[in-house]
């Protein structure tokens, strides 16, 4: 099995068709993929939204289906204080058409009570159609590390519901290896790959985790041993923004497939 997929934000929110064609251009056939643009992009950047637009909805589901590419990461969804999880139920079923295989979360919320209970709301909703639901942690989020994700899964009550670890967000939150090893496999629902150096040169933790991170092999992470601790069976996606390169002019296909290729490379004889 081919592991390697192409999270959303690695394409910066292009247009979800020419996306899917990128990908497959590039022989990765698994995406991550949101209902419209998840982080800020510049001005100049086409402006798209599945929800508002079915024929732009029908298009991306045809160009799945004619290149063999499949929605491995549905994205977009938050846990928000004064904001109900059941309201995102048409985006779960525009995704579910779309073949999305899991439905990714992350909070926002402080109250953790309530943070859970909007998780388990999530969860089943995910599993009625069909998507494992996975919530996300991030240093400096309510959720921050992978015992309080674990927690949030655990208290769901739902069987299927795991965590997504990103390959930053693991370590930057002092994850070690024997934490990974010693984590029950069936509860990791989704993995995100990149590098960075140990110390970040950034005054933001957030703005360099959705704009600039490093292809595997070009930062400090122990990448090697992070993949040989995960199950085999899962897909590694590579979530790796450059908004730099963007602004720089960088073609998005030969910005991405720089990355796919280091990433190949890296992986070599590891998957």
């Amino acid at each position: 099995m081919d592991r390697i997929g192409i999270e959303f934000i690695t394409g910066h929110g292009m247009d979800p068709v020419a996306f899917v064609h990128l990908a497959a251009d590039l022989g990765v056939s698994r995406i991550g993929l949101a209902l419209s643009p998840i982080l800020l992009v510049p001005e100049s950047a086409l402006r798209w939204s599945m929800r508002d637009d079915a024929a732009l909805h029908r298009a991306v589901k045809t160009a799945l289906s004619e290149r063999s590419v499949s929605v491995m990461l549905g994205e977009g969804f938050l846990i928000r204080p004064s904001v109900e999880i059941a309201d995102s139920a048409h985006d779960l079923d525009l995704l579910a058409e779309l073949g999305a295989e899991r439905a990714n979360m992350v909070s926002i919320d402080p109250d953790t009570m309530r943070a859970h209970d909007q998780f388990a709301h999530f969860a089943a909703m995910a599993s009625e159609r069909g998507m494992r639901p996975t919530i996300e942690y991030m240093p400096a989020m309510p959720i921050g590390t992978l015992a309080a994700a674990f927690a949030c899964v655990e208290a769901s009550g739902n069987g299927d519901a795991g965590v997504l670890i990103d390959a930053m967000h693991f370590f930057r939150s002092g994850g070690t290896i024997a934490e990974l090893q010693a984590f029950d496999p069936a509860r990791i629902g989704h993995v995100q790959i990149c590098d960075v150096p140990w110390e970040s040169a950034f005054a933001s933790y957030g703005e360099e985790a959705k704009c600039e991170r490093l292809a595997p092999g070009d930062g400090d992470l122990p990448l090697a041993e992070f993949i040989a601790a995960l199950p085999r069976d899962l897909p590694l996606g590579i979530e790796v923004p450059q908004q730099s390169r963007d602004l720089a002019g960088v073609d998005p296909h030969e910005r991405v497939s720089t990355v796919v290729v280091a990433t190949r490379t890296f992986t070599t004889g590891l998957l």
